[in-house]
């Protein structure tokens, strides 16, 4: 089990699918925490995230008798996808469970490998029940999405490419669910060079390997509740679970709002986009202390459907003060309103929606109400929009931004 020759191994059987994702040093992200940067851009392969590594290496080591049965598993999205791809290359049967909140995309994406999906449950451990079921039912092959040795031991190439790339790397930060990609990573980073610290991400509201580390042993959460919907897990893996205890170093959980901040850095400074889920290392490396240590952040996945990327785009605006909406009253009067947009472009602030209410009061000579929301390049420039306001007889009161 996950040893020195079982990851040479497994390195070697991926090479037949996966895309050569060298690291990415980032200057940016270096600038900004103290560390020295490094992106290992899994989102770049070919299903779009790490999980095909995993997916093939098993089914490579399955007998011809199970893939002739046909494969099942379930997913949120990534894994799904490297079940799919690895049964298209074997030329055999995959039939994939997935959650029925998962993204359109993902689903789209599943079934375009030929795949049969089935959409099962409200998380992922809901459809992981129901796949076993199929599999007991139908006399399929199952293939565990995390808790499985032989899935790790594949997940785990990731450490030998980071090692071989950055001899030196100090700290690997990779993303937990349900602990296959840390298992996998973890195991083989310290076969090489056991001073590497490798530290587990989780999302705050699905942070079970936390809460696992803490009492000594897996235990299941009452429920989850994040927009990383690839790592929103209740239960970690039981079988990986000692050497994910043995390995991993440490453990930083990150809100939402982290991730949504993280989502605009990628697709600004780097022009990538990279789903919610792999972004828990770019959020964690602001969690870190200062040190001017080489540190790789694995990047997970870029599986994000277009309404979510829009959502996510448009809070984290809000977020940096980059959108705003403030609400202004002013005489029912003619020339009121150019008189506000006057000073609002003399900032230059850029108007992107204007709400004009005449019946906020009873006396609409006295006053009636504006809503402004507009563009502004952060929060120093906010503030001075709001101040030239002020200044101009007007009193702005903040509202929730929406575009």
């Amino acid at each position: 089990m996950l040893t020195l020759e079982a990851f040479e191994e497994a390195a070697e059987c991926v090479k037949r699918v996966i895309q050569d994702t060298k690291l990415i040093y980032s200057e940016y992200f270096s600038a900004q925490t103290g560390n020295k940067v490094y992106l290992k851009p899994e989102n770049m392969q070919v299903t779009g995230a790490y999980k095909i590594r995993g997916a093939y290496y098993k089914t490579s080591t399955l007998t011809p008798e199970e893939r002739a049965r046909g494969l099942v598993t379930a997913s949120a999205g990534n894994h799904a996808q490297g079940v799919a791809y690895a049964a298209k290359a074997y030329g055999v049967k995959a039939v994939i469970v997935m959650p029925a909140t998962t993204p359109l995309m993902k689903v789209n994406r599943t079934k375009s490998y030929g795949a049969e999906v089935v959409l099962h449950g409200d998380v992922y451990d809901e459809a992981c029940e129901y796949a076993q079921k199929l599999a007991r039912e139908e006399g399929y092959t199952f293939i565990h999405p995390f808790d499985d040795p032989a899935v790790a031991t594949g997940q785990g190439t990731i450490a030998m490419e980071i090692v071989q790339d950055l001899p030196l790397v100090d700290t690997i930060l990779v993303p937990i669910g349900g602990g296959g990609l840390a298992t996998g990573v973890s195991t083989l980073a310290k076969l090489l060079n056991p001073k590497i610290r490798v530290i587990g991400v989780e999302p705050a509201g699905a942070a079970c390997m936390k809460a696992s580390f803490e009492e000594g042993k897996p235990v299941t959460l009452p429920f989850v509740n994040t927009i990383a919907d690839g790592t929103a897990v209740k239960t970690p893996g039981t079988e990986i679970f000692p050497y994910i205890r043995q390995n991993l170093d440490d453990i930083i959980t990150v809100e939402d709002d982290e991730l949504i901040v993280s989502f605009l850095d990628m697709v600004e400074n780097h022009k990538m986009i990279v789903e919610n889920s792999g972004l828990l290392t770019v959020a964690a490396l602001k969690h870190l202390e200062p040190q001017n240590k080489k540190v790789v952040s694995v990047l997970s996945g870029g599986n994000m459907d277009v309404i979510t990327m829009a959502s996510v785009v448009q809070n984290g605006l809000i977020q940096r003060d980059r959108i705003f909406t403030i609400s202004v009253l002013l005489p029912d009067r003619p020339g009121e309103l150019v008189r506000v947009a006057s000073v609002i472009a003399k900032e230059q602030g850029n108007v992107i929606k204007l709400d004009h209410n005449q019946f906020v009061t009873t006396n609409r000579n006295a006053a009636v109400e504006l809503t402004i929301t507009m563009e502004a390049f952060g929060t120093e420039h906010k503030e001075r929009i709001i101040q030239a306001l002020r200044e101009a007889g007007y009193e702005p009161r903040m509202k929730r931004a929406h575009l």
